[in-house]
């Protein structure tokens, strides 16, 4: 039986994907433990379903891909929508005030980023797998999580790498799980051996959190007419983004195509900020730009062919399992020394393997766990959260994008 959904059909199955998800997290908790996203839990459910009844005739299931590339660049708009050159100077300041430690730690990323992709590009390499096979198990899954293996897995497609977005997509899950699962015990080890106790008294004035939890923050008010606003200004973007991706293509540069329109957003928040000529609604940008998100994942899940990667299972995991080591061990014994070697060098080394193994959220919800048992770290929950918003991604891309041009 051959199953082809259109674009409302694919819609409907992407929501139903992800409301799955979301049922499957409320009722085992080791999906929230991990900081999985509800459209991952859903997608890769449906995912293995698919792989049985393919591989056992009963169906060839099919979906329209124009939501996915639909939902990918309205994602990205919205991300652009969150770089404030405003926020961005003020962050400067506290930049200068919070000194070297963010300086250290960017280094750090950075290097860990190049480390990732010389492990995945060798690892290519002795399997007999093209260079740029290398780059889908490197950073760009493992920093740059879902989002990051979506937008550059056409591009790698297009230049020969074959299931890029579907290998992608499972080297994100792979390392979703183990920076979760690597943060806690790195972080309680280097406690104990060292003997390390937080550099302030529990419950200290001035934290803005208590035992790193975020305070609690009010209920959102929607008003209809801001993200009525807000959802044109991510098309604005998205239709402005296709001149300044053309604009790379006449010099032969290849970038994702969402790259134009988050390039288009950062103009637009920036001009409206400075020049006071309209107004920009980043709080409904960001809710649209999470709900374009999720139906994008459930969409690039659905349709991973699982079963037509299983000659590459074992480069993949082997790759997967040595880029774990490396993290640990950098975050180890490079990030814990080189931060300081007290407290809060120990909880920025748990941190660490959170955002270069799974994401920010991953990051944060290991120091969580670290802080409610041992006590605060407010140099931590100012370094981590600093790199892993408003650097990691910048190298990141920018790695990436010189990588595939000088191997492509």
């Amino acid at each position: 039986m051959n199953v082809q959904l259109d674009l409302y059909q694919t819609l409907a199955a992407a929501g139903a994907v992800y409301i799955a998800g979301r049922f499957l997290k409320l009722h085992f908790s080791v999906f929230e433990k991990f900081c999985i996203p509800s459209a991952v839990v859903g997608g890769v459910l449906f995912a293995i379903l698919n792989c049985l009844l393919s591989v056992s005739h009963v169906w060839r299931f099919h979906l329209d891909g124009d939501v996915l590339e639909l939902g990918l660049i309205l994602f990205f708009s919205s991300m652009g929508y969150m770089v404030s050159g405003k926020m961005v100077r003020k962050g400067g300041n506290a930049l200068f005030q919070g000194s070297r430690m963010v300086i250290k730690m960017a280094l750090l990323v950075l290097g860990l980023i190049l480390l990732q992709n010389f492990v995945g590009i060798l690892s290519a390499k002795i399997f007999g797998l093209p260079s740029l096979f290398g780059l889908i198990s490197g950073s760009i899954p493992l920093v740059g999580s879902f989002g990051t293996a979506g937008a550059f897995g056409p591009v790698l497609e297009r230049l020969g790498v074959q299931n890029a977005v579907s290998i992608g997509f499972e080297a994100a899950t792979f390392g979703m799980i183990a920076g979760s699962i690597l943060g806690g015990p790195i972080g309680e080890n280097l406690i104990f051996r060292h003997h390390l106790l937080p550099s302030i008294p529990e419950g200290a004035a001035g934290q803005g959190t208590q035992k790193g939890k975020s305070p609690e923050k009010p209920l959102p008010v929607i008003h209809f007419p801001n993200f009525m606003s807000g959802f044109v200004q991510l098309l604005i973007a998205m239709g402005f983004g296709t001149f300044v991706s053309h604009l790379f293509a006449v010099f032969d540069i290849i970038v994702p195509a969402y790259i134009g329109a988050m390039i288009s957003a950062i103009i637009i928040r920036n001009t409206g900020e400075y020049s006071h000529l309209y107004t920009v609604y980043p709080d409904e940008i960001h809710v649209l730009g999470t709900l374009f998100l999720n139906i994008f994942l459930s969409c690039a899940l659905m349709q991973m062919n699982l079963w037509q990667q299983a000659s590459l299972f074992l480069p993949l995991m082997a790759t997967l399992l040595i880029q774990t080591l490396l993290v640990a061990g950098f975050a180890y014994f490079i990030v814990f020394k080189a931060m300081g070697s007290d407290y809060d060098a120990a909880i920025m080394a748990s941190g660490i393997c959170g955002f270069t193994m799974g994401a920010l959220p991953n990051a944060v919800a290991n120091m969580n766990a670290l802080c409610e048992r041992f006590g605060p770290a407010p140099t931590a929950y100012f370094v981590i959260p600093l790199i892993g918003a408003f650097v990691v991604d910048f190298f990141n891309m920018t790695t990436i994008m010189i990588l595939i041009n000088l191997l492509k």
